[in-house]
């Protein structure tokens, strides 16, 4: 199966994670755990419809696509 790309056309809501906080509610993937997430410097995200809808997205990955609107 082939990957298409994409660009996003909406605005992300993101705040930084505050290490020792509670990650219950949010999602974590196990590829992300197992890099040693959640970690200072990464973000959450959340649904701008859904506020309770959060997943971590990590520090390298937020640095590499994202930027202040």
């Amino acid at each position: 199966m082939e990957f298409t790309k994409y660009r996003r056309s909406q605005i992300a809501e993101l705040r930084p994670y505050q290490p020792g906080e509670d990650t219950i509610g949010i999602s974590i993937t196990a590829v992300d755990r197992e890099a040693g997430s959640p970690k200072a410097g990464d973000m959450i995200a959340r649904n701008p419809k859904n506020h309770d809808d959060q997943w971590l997205v990590s520090a390298q990955y937020f640095a590499d696509n994202f930027e202040p609107a």
